[in-house]
């Protein structure tokens, strides 16, 4: 877990890796930063003497960030009872994209969202399973089963015997099962997320009830500072009308094709503000599930500068 050496730039080196752990864990990338920053603060504090006998600190700073994940994870949940509405994983953009498409860079230090690298496991989808997951499971299984970190060095992180964790990924790996694993997104989802995109935009109710499952599941994520559906919206009909009932209240609303977290998803935007990020699930040609978030603390990454 992580290189050898106490060299600061080494050391520093390893943030990219961390927040790419970090963001897996959490779903959010400010608790992801704050994470390896505190894993930072932590390396830092200790006298030079005990960080000369640590042979990896790479391997350090992996463990401190992974227990502290687990501790974010443990108070979660009462933390998730009071928030308004369904919470959602933070999106993210495709940098290059969205820079390409008129996005702008933040200004000052490197945004932590731009070091994450946008795969499969970080889809909307895969992450809204891990969040079905105990938070030791979901350790164990993010570790194990997506940075390939070998039992042995988990169980330093969860303070448990190898065993227990391997038992503890193998039970998240059949919450995965059991929920149909998301797969790389590939151009059939291109094409039909475009396709609601134009229904969308031409209010065919039809057109979007043909192309969402009857038992296709909408959630939204305002935080309670924007509106929206305080609680899923279920079948494809209802979907499709509650889609059409936002578009007639949201005038000179833009829409927009764009990468959400690695997958075809739209984004939605006013006078260059992005107000909505929309990810979907897509089965058979139709679209099962679609996550919406319009907390506005949650689409930080997306914002733009004129």
């Amino acid at each position: 877990m992580g290189s050898a050496g106490t060299g600061a730039e080494g050391i520093a080196g390893e943030r990219r890796r961390l927040i790419n752990v970090a963001y897996r864990l959490l779903g959010s990338v400010t608790e992801a930063e704050d994470a390896v920053q505190d894993a930072y603060a932590r390396w830092y504090g200790l006298p030079r003497s005990r960080q000369e006998e640590i042979l990896s600190p790479g391997a350090w700073l992996t463990t401190v960030t992974g227990r502290i994940c687990l501790d974010v994870l443990g108070s979660a949940r009462a933390r998730r009872e009071r928030y308004a509405g369904a919470w959602l994983p933070e999106p993210l953009p495709d940098r290059t994209e969205w820079d390409r498409a008129g996005g702008a860079e933040p200004a000052g230090r490197a945004d932590p969202a731009d070091q994450i690298v946008l795969d499969e496991s970080v889809t909307m989808a895969f992450l809204v399973v891990l969040e079905t997951m105990t938070p030791a499971e979901r350790v164990a299984f993010v570790l194990h089963d997506v940075f390939r970190y070998p039992f042995a060095e988990i169980a330093g992180v969860l303070r448990r015997t190898p065993a227990a964790c391997k038992q503890l990924a193998a039970s998240a790996r059949r919450r995965v099962s059991a929920a149909r694993a998301p797969v790389p997104a590939a151009t059939g989802q291109a094409d039909v997320v475009r396709q609601v995109k134009e229904a969308w935009e031409t209010k065919d109710i039809a057109a979007l009830v043909g192309l969402l499952n009857p038992a296709a599941v909408m959630t939204a994520d305002g935080g309670g500072i924007v509106g929206t559906a305080l609680r899923p919206v279920e079948g494809g009909a209802r979907i499709a009308r509650y889609m059409v009932a936002i578009a007639d209240k949201a005038p000179g609303l833009e829409l927009l094709e764009r990468s959400v977290n690695g997958a075809p998803g739209l984004v939605a935007r006013r006078a260059g503000v992005v107000l909505t990020v929309a990810s979907f699930d897509v089965a058979d040609g139709r679209i099962t599930r679609i996550w919406v978030v319009r907390n506005p603390h949650k689409l930080r990454p997306w914002a733009r500068e004129d």
